[in-house]
C-alpha cells in the first residue's frame, strides 16, 4: 500500500469508530499492520536494516502483527526514523530527555493523522458525556514549547473542544498558581465545568502551593481531571492513591472523574483509564482499536495473561515513522487492556533485551 492508501484506511477506521463501529477487528488490524510494516521497511532505511538484523525483510515478512520488530523508544535518539522525506514533516516532537541524554525526535508527515487519532480517543474516554468544557492546563503551552507532543495534544483538544476560555498555567516548572486559581474561581461562578490537565509532578507542585495558601475549591458538576503521568527525572514521587485523594479534597472532583492518560512522544495515539475501572486504583488502560499492546519478557516473547512484563505498543497512526515501539514500562494484561505499573527501576533505555546486532545495525545506518 502507498502512504496515501494507508492514511485513507486509518482515517476511515477512525471515522467508523467515532460513528459507533469497530474501527478494526483483529483481522483488519493485522492486515493493516503488516501492510504498514512492508511500507516502512521500503521507505525507512534505518528501520529496514534493523528488521533485517532480526530476520525480517520484504522477502521474509512477519507472520502476524505480533511479530513485527519493535524499536526501543530510545532509538529515536539514535536515528531519524522517518518513512517519508523529512522536508515535508508537518509536526516534529522531541522527547523530554535530561541533561545527561540527548532528546529523541519523532517526525510526522501529516498532522491530520495525529489530530484525528488524538481527538477520537479523547472524545471517547474524556468527553463522552458532554460536548463542551473549559480547559485549565498545567502542561507546556504549545505556543512556547512547539516540540512538546503533550502540549500539542492538549492544545488541540482545548482549541477544538473547549469553550474559548481557560488557558495554560505552566511556564517551565513554574506554575501560575494565582492565574490558575482565578480561572477556576471564575469557572465556578459561571458554573462552567472544567477539565484540569497536568502531569503528576505539576499537580503535586500546585497542591503544595494551595496547601500553603489555604486555597480550596468546589469545581462545578461534570468537572474532571486528566493526569498525564510524570515523575520521570524527579526526586520526589507521590503515590497515586495519595495524589488522587488530595486532588479530590482540594477541588471537589471525585476520584472516579480523575483519569490517567498514558502517551509517549514516540506514539501518535494515547491510552486512558477504562471508565469501568476508575472506582479503584487498579486502573486498566484501554485504547482505540488502531493501538494495541503486547506484554513481553526480557527476551521479547509474550508472557502469559496476567504476568508482569514490558509493554510493546503497535500504533497504526505511526505511519510516518515506526509502528511498533518497545518500552521499558512494565505492566500486565487485564480484561480489555493492561495495568500500567511504571518504568523498570534504573532501567537502561535500550529496549528490553533487543538483539545487540540489530541495535548496532540501526545506529550504523543512522550515521
Amino acid at each position: 500500500m502507498t502512504a496515501h492508501e494507508l492514511d485513507a484506511r486509518l482515517l476511515a477506521a477512525i471515522a467508523d469508530w467515532n460513528a459507533g463501529g469497530t474501527g478494526y477487528d483483529e483481522a483488519a488490524f493485522g492486515e493493516h499492520a503488516l501492510a504498514l510494516f512492508a511500507h516502512q521497511i521500503a521507505c525507512n532505511r534505518p528501520y529496514a536494516s534493523y528488521a533485517e538484523a532480526l530476520g525480517f525483510s520484504a522477502a521474509q515478512p512477519p507472520a502476524s502483527w505480533r511479530e513485527i520488530p519493535a524499536v526501543p523508544s530510545s532509538a529515536f535518539k539514535d536515528a531519524v526514523l522517518a518513512a517519508f522525506d523529512v522536508a515535508n514533516a508537518e509536526l516534529e516532537f522531541h522527547t523530554s530527555g535530561t541533561t545527561a541524554e540527548r532528546a529523541g525526535r519523532h517526525l510526522v508527515e501529516r498532522a491530520e493523522l495525529y489530530d484525528a487519532a488524538a481527538l477520537a480517543g479523547f472524545d471517547r474516554y474524556m468527553l463522552a458525556d458532554r460536548p463542551l468544557i473549559r480547559f485549565l492546563n498545567l502542561v507546556p503551552d504549545p505556543q512556547a514549547r512547539k516540540r512538546s507532543s503533550l502540549g500539542y495534544m492538549v492544545g488541540l483538544v482545548s482549541s477544538l473542544r473547549g469553550d474559548g476560555a481557560g488557558g495554560f498555567f505552566l511556564d517551565g516548572d513554574a506554575i501560575d498558581v494565582a492565574g490558575f486559581s482565578a480561572a477556576l474561581s471564575a469557572s465556578i461562578v459561571e458554573e462552567r465545568a472544567v477539565s484540569i490537565t497536568g502531569t503528576a509532578f505539576a499537580f503535586v507542585a500546585l497542591l503544595d502551593a494551595l496547601d500553603s495558601a489555604g486555597g480550596r475549591f468546589a469545581a462545578p458538576p461534570g468537572s474532571r481531571i486528566m493526569e498525564t503521568g510524570g515523575f520521570k527525572g524527579r526526586t520526589r514521587v507521590v503515590p497515586r492513591e495519595e495524589l488522587y485523594a488530595r486532588l479530590e479534597d482540594r477541588f471537589g472532583i471525585p476520584q472516579e472523574a480523575i483519569v490517567a492518560e498514558y502517551g509517549m512522544t514516540e506514539l501518535l495515539s494515547q491510552f486512558y483509564d477504562d471508565p469501568s475501572s476508575r472506582a479503584s486504583m487498579t486502573r486498566v488502560k484501554v485504547a482505540p482499536p488502531w493501538l494495541r499492546t503486547l506484554i513481553v519478557d526480557g527476551d521479547g516473547d509474550e508472557v502469559p495473561f496476567g504476568n508482569v512484563g514490558f509493554l510493546r505498543h503497535v500504533d497504526l497512526a505511526n505511519r510516518s515513522s515506526v509502528a511498533a515501539i518497545q518500552t521499558e514500562d512494565r505492566g500486565y494484561a487485564a480484561q480489555g487492556g493492561f495495568v500500567l505499573l511504571g518504568r523498570e527501576i534504573d532501567a537502561e533505555p535500550r529496549g528490553c533485551s533487543l538483539d545487540a546486532e540489530a541495535l548496532l545495525a540501526l545506529r550504523e545506518v543512522a550515521r
